[in-house]
């Protein structure tokens, strides 16, 4: 089976964090090298001087066989990159790796979202920009701060080769954080992108105190979106039922942990856009996915009109009470 002695993570929030915790705690019994990438050079003294990240991930003591570098020539000699730097920004770090990065390296896509401007998922954005790539996804129902806590999770890895994926599992995968085998990578891309922008929608509901039958019907019927446009680009519907599509959306769409159900929340009682994300350090992937959704959603004729509701607020064309009452006239349809 293949051999991951030296695995990179690009990323040094919150989640790239935890998953390079994740990694060194997989090694504990075999060498293993675990690069942490960081823009920040304040995380990066703070991972090597004191092993913890208080910027991004606060109050959890990181594992010492975690080094930190803001330089991508440290990350020459990985066997694996763990991708997980903001969908937006993806393209601009893949153009940075290109010249360092060994041709057939895995590149797991850790992070959620469709591409603004091009309206491309993840998967393709990494083709272009690093064609000697291996792709993979890693994605499912998963908050930063309890992986790195050791609580458990399980989460879906899709690549196209299971032998290659297998030995992935077995190099990331450790008894609280459960690695499950899916060859369909782009089911696993768009139930993590579509569920985004759904959250900011249940966390509408929330602050607009509409209750909890509303923000289930909208958790169903957002699912029903998820589906469609994933059955539209080829996706299977095991997959968008499964860790990386229903059980994501259901985490994501029923806690204030959420980032995307917290900014949902906070416009739900009336705060603004510029002002909920002015107080935010951490990015909030549904607000700049929620346009590109909708417009890849167009292209292939399928309608998702709470996702077109959350671009058209996060937009500024409608505000929540619009959005709302919208998606309350719309005419009765057949639910299937």
């Amino acid at each position: 089976m293949r051999e991951f002695e030296h695995i990179g993570v690009i990323g040094g929030g919150a989640w790239g964090t935890a998953l390079a915790q994740v990694a060194a705690r997989a090694g504990e019994n075999k060498p293993r090298r675990v690069t942490l990438w960081a823009r920040e050079s304040e995380v990066v003294e703070a991972v090597n001087a004191h092993h913890e990240n208080p910027a991004f991930l606060p109050g959890i003591a990181l594992d010492p066989a975690i080094r930190a570098t803001g330089a991508f020539e440290d990350l020459a000699s990985a066997d694996a990159l763990l991708m997980v730097t903001p969908a937006q920004h993806m393209r601009a770090v893949c153009a940075g790796l290109a010249p360092i990065l060994k041709p057939g390296t895995p590149v797991l896509l850790c992070a959620k979202g469709v591409e603004q401007g091009t309206h491309k998922l993840l998967t393709d954005v990494l083709a272009e920009a690093l064609p000697d790539a291996i792709p993979a996804v890693l994605s499912g129902p998963s908050f930063a701060a309890e992986v790195a806590r050791g609580l458990p999770t399980a989460v879906t890895l899709a690549c196209a080769d299971e032998e290659l994926a297998t030995a992935l599992m077995t190099a990331i995968g450790i008894p609280t954080f459960r690695p499950y085998y899916s060859s369909d990578l782009i089911g696993a891309e768009v139930g993590g992108a579509v569920k985004n922008v759904l959250a900011i929608a249940c966390g509408i509901v929330e602050g607009k105190k509409l209750g909890a039958s509303a923000r289930a019907a909208l958790t169903t019927r957002g699912f029903a979106e998820m589906t469609r446009l994933g059955l539209a680009l080829g996706a299977r519907a095991e997959t968008l039922a499964g860790l990386s599509g229903l059980g994501d959306l259901v985490l994501t769409c029923n806690s204030p942990q959420s980032r995307n159900m917290s900014l949902g929340l906070a416009l739900g009682e009336g705060r603004s856009l510029a002002e909920i994300l002015s107080a935010r350090s951490a990015v909030t992937e549904g607000v700049h996915s929620a346009t590109a959704v909708i417009a890849l959603a167009a292209t292939l004729g399928v309608e998702m009109p709470i996702s077109e509701a959350i671009a058209a607020i996060v937009t500024g064309k409608m505000n929540v009470d619009e959005a709302i009452t919208a998606l309350l006239t719309r005419p009765f349809k057949s639910e299937i």
